[in-house]
């Protein structure tokens, strides 16, 4: 069975989560240097099968464009050009990086851990997939 990975991507770095095969649970996979985006997702198509690759989308809470939202577009353009035949969906992912955060929060670790822009991208990106899981049952 195929899984779904979710990229939470940014300027700099860029979280990755993928479920498990049968699609019940999303679990956070590495965060990358955003420019390795291509590359790793090529060497991760070889060795496990994806059916979707969603990602985020930065929306305002009044639904308009961030500063971060041509980046993201630019990068979907990429990936579809790049992968034609995956399946690429654009989900909103506001509020991630700050649930994420008080997720860190909440499991206890501390200040100088959750400084980690690397573990909140990651975090983030696993929270998205989570609710896109959930908007599907």
């Amino acid at each position: 069975m195929a899984r779904i990975i979710a990229i939470d991507y940014g300027l700099k770095r860029t979280g990755i989560a993928v479920t498990d095969p049968l699609k019940i649970i999303a679990t956070g996979l590495t965060t990358i240097p955003s420019p390795q985006l291509i590359s790793f997702l090529k060497d991760y198509f070889l060795k496990e099968e994806v059916e979707l690759v969603i990602v985020g989308e930065p929306k305002n809470w009044d639904d308009t464009a961030t500063h971060a939202t041509p980046l993201v577009n630019a990068m979907v353009k990429k990936l579809m050009k790049e992968f034609p035949k995956m399946r690429i969906k654009k989900v909103d992912e506001r509020y991630t990086s700050k649930m994420a955060s008080q997720a860190m929060i909440d499991m206890g670790l501390k200040k100088m851990q959750r400084r980690n822009k690397a573990l909140v991208d990651e975090i983030a990106a696993t929270i998205m997939l989570q609710e896109y899981l959930r908007s599907q049952e």
